[in-house]
């Protein structure tokens, strides 16, 4: 799609609603910064988010973050919308996947400490989902007493929509009401990774130049010791040298060979470069490498994954339904099956005690835990319960039943279940 037909499609559906073009234009001073309304603060998206995502550590931390993060599965609670749940689990907007959708927002919020959401309808106006902006190429304005996010397409091309309308995530906030803090903090750490970068790669380059050391007898002019220094390596360092020998007139009174010695990196000083960047991105080495164990998941997930799937859930929640749509049940809901991350032992415990319980059945157990196909037999989907489970005020009335009905044929202290009668349930 041409960038002047995407413009178009964008207009007939709605993503935003542009100033009236029969409406006068503002002018500067009738533009004021929304920001100066909250205690004079104002946010200056500086980051150099080119430079950020630049530094491989750095990608490598926010690159996984974002990986997990598009596993997140929506779920529309609630019937204001429920319409738009099996679509918004494949596709969130008409341009992306939801898988997308999700990265791309932890990757704008990792590196920009906050994105913009906007809502996507269609050309009746019905709400059909969600887009995200990039913070840089947006400006908050108030015209005629309304604030606008205006947005600014890669051709240079704007459009507005009601800040109101606008869903906002972010992260370390402190100085602003509403936005969160630049990345100034890890200014220091990223100057120590393109120090340290060049400092490796001259060092590499150093240790592979030179070779020899020659003291020239007499005092020779700057010309003459260059001339001196390329017969010297054309006759006896080139390949035309077959013989491997060296030799050389009095010229020199000394030729000595550097004895070449690997660069090194100073292991301590990149331990905590890469410390500072673990800490600052709350990951570690393990979550990157994906060589995590089923506790190191769990508690990543509690600390980096699972906040995020509760802001963005309360904010699309918020954007989304009324005071009311939400007082009755109406939200729409991001989570992780962790249970896909626990080992083969513990799924196999998990897979005995569900299924006894009638918590899962086995479809549940063979696509859920272990991302195997679900069986196609007629039970697969039934749930079943262990029978010899008993309350314990009943305890001692079974086996007193038990005593009376010998030789009856009646086991325990139920009637004979019949399939028909239970339904969905089976005892076993």
């Amino acid at each position: 799609m041409r960038v002047g037909d995407n413009m178009e499609f964008l207009r007939k559906i709605g993503i935003f609603r542009r100033f009236a073009k029969d409406a006068r234009i503002p002018s500067k001073k009738e533009i004021k910064n929304f920001f100066d309304l909250f205690e004079g603060y104002t946010p200056a998206w500086t980051n150099a988010p080119e430079a950020l995502y630049e530094m491989e550590l750095i990608r490598s931390a926010i690159g996984s973050f974002a990986l997990f993060v598009s596993k997140l599965s929506p779920e529309v609670r609630g019937q204001a919308l429920a319409h738009m749940d099996l679509q918004w689990q494949i596709a969130i907007n008409p341009f992306m996947e939801t898988s997308k959708f999700l990265y791309r927002v932890a990757t704008i919020l990792s590196v920009e400490n906050n994105v913009f959401i906007i809502p996507v309808h269609d050309a009746s106006g019905r709400l059909v989902g969600f887009y995200p902006l990039l913070p840089r190429n947006c400006e908050i304005v108030d015209y005629e007493g309304v604030r606008y996010l205006r947005y600014t397409f890669s051709d240079g091309k704007r459009a507005a929509i009601e800040f109101e309308r606008v869903g906002i995530l972010n992260n370390f906030q402190y100085g602003s009401d509403f936005f969160g803090e630049s990345n100034h903090a890890l200014k220091t750490t990223m100057q120590l990774i393109h120090t340290n970068n060049q400092g490796i790669i001259n060092g590499v380059k150093s240790s592979a130049n030179i070779r020899f050391i020659g003291k020239i007898a007499n005092m020779i002019s700057p010309e003459d010791i260059k001339k001196e220094r390329d017969r010297f390596s054309a006759e006896n360092l080139s390949e035309d040298n077959k013989s491997g020998m060296m030799i050389y007139d009095n010229k020199f009174t000394d030729v000595e060979q550097v004895k070449s010695q690997p660069f090194t990196v100073n292991a301590p000083q990149m331990k905590q470069i890469t410390e500072n960047v673990y800490r600052y991105f709350g990951t570690n080495e393990k979550i990157l490498q994906n060589d995590y164990d089923e506790d190191g998941f769990n508690a990543y997930y509690q600390g980096k994954i699972e906040p995020f799937a509760i802001q963005l859930s309360l904010v699309l929640t918020r954007m989304t339904y009324t005071e009311r749509q939400i007082a009755h049940g109406n939200r729409i809901i991001f989570s992780l099956s962790r249970l896909e991350y626990a080992s083969n032992r513990i799924k196999a415990q998990l897979s005995t005690t569900f299924f006894d319980r009638g918590l899962l059945n086995r479809a549940d157990i063979l696509t859920k835990l272990w991302g195997l196909p679900a069986p196609k037999d007629g039970d697969a989907e039934t749930y079943f319960i262990r029978k010899e489970y008993i309350r314990l005020e009943d305890l001692g009335k079974e086996l007193d039943y038990n005593a009376k009905n010998a030789g009856q044929g009646i086991q325990g202290n139920d009637e004979p279940v019949n399939d028909a009668d239970t339904g969905a349930h089976k005892e076993i």
